[in-house]
């Protein structure tokens, strides 16, 4: 009786696990995909900086700095371009992370964002203990003009790691960021 009833929702439960499939991961090996950009570009005083740094037995980035709204500014970041990725179907951006207890965002942009100020952010906030976040694409707010308001997953051209919008000392490390179906 028991063996029917284990394997029963030993069934169950094997049908209803999740068919998601990883079409791209950045596991932060010490390459230079990862590019460091600041309010600064705009006259902003922020400042900011990353490194690769071993993790236990993970690799990881950590972004920390100075976010301050002096200026007009309010934000440190790093960007990495996603050209070269097929990120056909793609329905969500997952990201392991750890940090300072504040809110961080991640910043997409598409074939439609021309202007600096445009992108499409979703935020998650982090605590001392690394967490997994799930992003669904469809979460994903535009800032800016004449942007659609959903995004074609074929026309993103790349992904940014965000701290912003308030005075504060940021520092974020991040184990993993992947685009999932």
């Amino acid at each position: 009786m028991y063996k029917k009833i284990f394997f029963i929702i030993f069934i169950l439960s094997m049908s209803f696990k999740s068919h998601s499939e990883i079409v791209f991961t950045d596991k932060f090996t010490t390459d230079t995909n990862w590019k460091i950009i600041t309010d600064q570009v705009m006259g902003g005083v922020s400042q900011g900086q990353f490194n690769y740094q071993k993790i236990g037995d993970d690799d990881a980035v950590i972004l920390t700095g100075n976010v301050s709204t002096k200026n007009n500014g309010g934000f440190i970041q790093i960007r990495r371009n996603l050209n070269d990725v097929n990120l056909n179907n793609v329905k969500k951006v997952t990201i392991i992370a750890k940090g300072n207890y504040e809110k961080y965002f991640i910043h997409l942009r598409t074939t439609f964002t021309v202007l600096p100020w445009q992108y499409y952010q979703s935020s998650f906030v982090v605590e001392n203990n690394f967490k997994s976040f799930v992003l669904p694409l469809s979460d994903f707010k535009q800032f800016g003009y004449l942007l659609p308001k959903r995004i074609n997953p074929n026309n993103i051209v790349s992904i940014a790691i965000v701290a912003l919008g308030k005075d504060y000392d940021a520092k974020l490390i991040v184990k993993e960021i992947s685009f999932v179906k």
